[in-house]
């Protein structure tokens, strides 16, 4: 279901490039996937400073992404935020966004968390790691290749092949490994399974939690939410395991690091807002909006340096692997290929 709101706020003075210019009251149309009620507040903060109202269309990202296509040129939308890489790059390819050449978000949002064109940005991201119980962590367990081990056999869970995350962290491994490599690996993975893919990431956690597996990969912002949830069980689950950033390497030998997924932005190729919705993709990259994003999802900021709290707080510094995001979308068939051709459920 899409879901409607329209954000008033006073004109007030910026401190970005384009924020500094003098406001009009105007509006920004923005399609946004992401369905966090705290973003509003987002929202809210940029409307204060430029008078410029946000109005809000939520859905499904898919959903948003066909809406776009049917209005055509006559689509209302200014920006499309969506989550996860490779359903950036499907926009990319259906012809959705059109490039932006700012230097201010060029030299706030780094060159893998933006599409090589300029035709969307990042705006918050999130690990994909493993877990294990506390203090229950093998010694040799460091990397996505281990988790193919057969040492670990009947001994993981993980979402299904279906799920999106999975996908976009296959389709990394088949840009890192190659794709004889990533197959071996994904039926590795598939053998190694304590029981059928069932739920999200959250469930993952609650099975390891209760000894079901020995082994779970899940988001990090998912055991944040759990760690700060109001339910004490939840908070429980949290404690009782622990997450380490895998192929991370050694100061001497440093590995190619962790995936990393994201949100993004696009101004869409039918604007009828173009700069202000440039204005609103320059906020989104503030260290104002990088700390609420971050704070209020127990995500990790896309601009470096940008001070969080939380439970994630202690947890920013790793190593990524660096590879532009857009390759989750590049490689996404190939790898549900892959998942299908090995039976990962």
């Amino acid at each position: 279901m899409l879901r409607r709101a329209t954000l008033f706020g006073l004109a007030l003075i910026g401190a970005t490039p384009l924020l500094a210019q003098a406001a009009l009251a105007q509006e920004v149309n923005l399609y946004s996937a992401r369905h966090y009620d705290t973003d509003l507040r987002i929202y809210e903060n940029f409307t204060r400073e430029t008078g410029i109202r946000v109005n809000l269309i939520e859905g499904d990202g898919e959903q948003l992404l066909q809406r776009i296509l049917t209005e055509g040129d006559n689509s209302p939308a200014d920006l499309y935020v969506t989550v996860d890489g490779g359903r950036l790059q499907r926009a990319v390819e259906a012809g959705v966004f059109q490039p932006v050449e700012d230097a201010y978000l060029d030299s706030r949002v780094p060159a893998n968390f933006r599409d090589p064109n300029n035709l969307w940005f990042g705006l918050s991201a999130r690990a994909r790691v493993i877990f294990t119980r506390k203090g229950e962590r093998p010694d040799w367990l460091n990397d996505y290749e281990d988790l193919a081990d057969p040492r670990l056999e009947g001994e993981i869970c993980i979402r299904s092949s279906s799920s999106v995350y999975n996908i976009s962290l296959l389709a990394e491994l088949i840009e890192d490994l190659g794709a004889d490599a990533a197959e071996q690996w994904a039926a590795g993975v598939a053998r190694n399974l304590a029981r059928p893919p069932q739920g999200g990431d959250r469930d993952q956690l609650r099975a390891l939690a209760a000894g079901e597996c020995s082994v779970a990969v899940s988001n990090t912002y998912y055991w944040g939410a759990l760690a700060q949830s109001d339910n004490a069980d939840d908070r429980a689950v949290a404690d009782a395991v622990a997450f380490f950033y895998p192929n991370q390497g050694t100061e001497a030998a440093p590995g190619r690091g962790a995936h990393v997924n994201i949100s993004g932005a696009g101004v869409a190729a039918h604007a009828p807002n173009r700069d202000n919705a440039i204005r609103f993709l320059e906020y989104l990259v503030s260290d104002e909006a990088q700390a609420i994003f971050a704070d209020s999802n127990n995500e990790f900021p896309i601009v470096p340096g940008v001070q969080i709290h939380g439970p994630v707080a202690p947890y920013t510094q790793f190593r990524n692997s660096g590879v532009n995001v857009s390759i989750y979308g590049i490689n996404a068939a190939e790898a549900t290929e892959i998942f299908d051709r090995v039976g990962f459920p």
